[in-house]
């Protein structure tokens, strides 16, 4: 899983943050208690010795399963006569003991060696915020994708409903692991068809699976590659926020076609489509661009790894949002 990792650093920290805040605010409670109660005291010193005098049990041979037992029953009469002390006093039996927002993990992140679900959900939402669709996420998904709009043509219908399975598909089978490629998309078609609602559900499916995705629109990609090169001094490693397109996992270009071409933005765009493909890492692209039109604007070293290397899905139909505005 590939998590991202900037995320994944200060949502254990977090977690690091919380399990100590718990312990030391339990501390503080049975500190309190002992000031209300000395005699909880000796008793929890009685308590703390049990470990110790099992092992000590258990080295005495044949006796050893006769002696743990009795100390077994020893250490349940003591809790008793303890949680009874305390609701004398009106204290819950538990105060003095950590509180956990997550009893399963102790607010450590992880049972055993496996991470808690607790930590991969907090991964998860990090993650979604991160992206760059965390807004479109809320009101995006393959469920509410409507095939409605599609039905005034049959073989619209039939493309878009191929489409939606291709996509969906895609995304529930995403994997990086073993020798299996998962081949780059680009999502063809005019304004209003569903390609940035397919991309955002594809996005969303694949963070849930643990994946570190990365969303931008064209001109919003070169402006940061553009603030690299003649910004504040910002360079790669330093300040340099242009990484994460060939870093993530995951990479969403939307709009291709709308920024301004030139031989610098050429070569950025150059840059991470090649990159990305040699590392094996997919994109996703949407463009209101036909293939002649892309042909046109573009390099035959960029638009030959387009329709090469990338898996074509056309997108038919009329405007969803001038359907719904008719409506």
């Amino acid at each position: 899983m590939g998590y991202n990792q900037e995320n994944y650093k200060r949502i254990r920290t977090e977690y690091e943050t919380k399990a100590f805040r718990a312990q030391e605010e339990a501390e503080l409670r049975r500190e309190e208690l002992y000031r209300e109660i000395p005699e909880l005291r000796e008793i929890d010193g009685r308590l703390g010795k049990f470990g110790l005098r099992i092992m000590q049990s258990a080295l005495q041979g044949e006796s050893a399963e006769e002696g743990i037992e009795a100390l077994r029953r020893e250490n349940e009469e003591i809790c008793r006569v303890r949680a009874e002390l305390l609701r004398r006093h009106g204290y819950p039996a538990d105060y003095s003991e950590p509180h956990y927002e997550c009893d399963k993990c102790r607010d450590s992140g992880y049972v055993g060696i496996k991470m808690c679900s607790c930590m991969r959900m907090r991964l998860v939402e990090a993650g979604m915020a991160s992206s760059g669709l965390s807004s479109l996420m809320r009101t995006q998904s393959f469920d509410n994708f409507s095939l409605a709009f599609y039905r005034g043509d049959a073989r619209e219908e039939e493309i878009m409903t191929r489409n939606l399975r291709t996509v969906r598909d895609y995304a529930d089978g995403f994997s990086l692991e073993g020798e299996k490629k998962m081949p780059s998309l680009l999502f063809l078609g005019g304004t209003g068809l569903g390609k940035t609602h397919l991309s955002t559900a594809v996005a969303r499916r694949v963070i849930e699976k643990g994946y570190d995705v990365f969303y931008n629109s064209a001109v919003g990609m070169l402006s940061d590659f553009e603030e690299r090169r003649f910004g504040n001094g910002a360079v790669a490693g330093d300040g340099d926020n242009t990484a994460r397109y060939t870093a993530c996992d995951l990479l969403i270009i939307d709009d291709l076609g709308t920024e301004v071409v030139n031989q610098f933005t050429l070569s950025c765009l150059y840059h991470v489509i090649n990159t990305r493909l040699n590392l094996q890492k997919p994109t996703v692209i949407s463009t209101n661009l036909t293939s002649q039109e892309l042909r046109r604007a573009y390099s035959d070293r960029i638009t030959s790894r387009l329709m090469g290397e990338y898996l074509l899905v056309p997108f038919y139909g009329t405007d969803v949002r001038k359907q719904k505005i008719r409506s």
